[in-house]
């Protein structure tokens, strides 16, 4: 079997992240204080990275000329939550131009604005506090990211639960992992559900 990053993306984007962390043997998790800034966040696609000085964007807006449709932006902020590196109007940039999301390692804002435009954000915090926009940067290079090293390609999803790092290299074989994770759980879920529903029963026959 040989799938395209789109498809690989779209399978990985239809499993819940703990079923693929659970599958890399709980490695590429990001740090749990990296999740979605609005409620029902998702994303999933291939990393387009970034590196910024620590509350600086210029190099974001840079990612957004050149990262490609169904790309996920994202930032090595160096943990920074004093300014957030980008709010509604860069996602609403990134949203004409198709892009998946971003994974800010650093703070964000306009939590709501972002929602509304449907940009999935996933970051480290928010702030009303806003950037400076001279630089240095650097795109499309290994980032470190929530703790989890990000090559350019890597499969990064994201959900209710958090963020997570699929290596392209591996992909294939994660995917499919993944998906026996989630096959197992929901057989043993249907196992404890009708355990539940017999006991139910036997009560309700003693009870007559």
């Amino acid at each position: 079997m040989s799938l395209t990053t789109e498809q690989l993306s779209q399978r990985l984007a239809a499993l819940p992240t703990p079923n693929i962390g659970d599958a890399m043997e709980r490695l590429g998790v990001l740090d749990s204080a990296i999740k979605s800034v609005w409620p029902g966040g998702r994303l999933a696609g291939p990393a387009f990275t970034v590196w910024t000085r620590a509350g600086d964007n210029a190099y974001i807006h840079r990612a957004l000329a050149e990262a490609a449709p169904g790309d996920v932006i994202v930032v090595n902020g160096q943990g920074d939550e004093s300014r957030a590196l980008m709010g509604d109007l860069i996602g609403a940039r990134a949203r004409n131009a198709g892009i998946a999301g971003f994974v800010i390692d650093g703070a964000v804002r306009d939590a709501v604005g972002l929602e509304q435009v449907g940009m999935p954000v996933f970051a480290r915090a928010t702030s009303p506090a806003g950037p400076y926009k001279n630089g240095p940067g650097a795109l499309g290079c290994p980032v470190a990211v929530g703790g989890v090293a990000v090559l350019p390609g890597d499969i990064v999803v994201g959900d209710a639960d958090g963020a997570v790092v699929v290596p392209s290299a591996r992909a294939e074989e994660i995917l499919l992992a993944a998906e026996a994770v989630q096959q197992d759980e929901a057989e043993r879920m249907r196992a404890i559900l009708a355990a539940a529903n017999d006991a139910e029963e036997v009560a309700a026959c003693a009870a007559r």
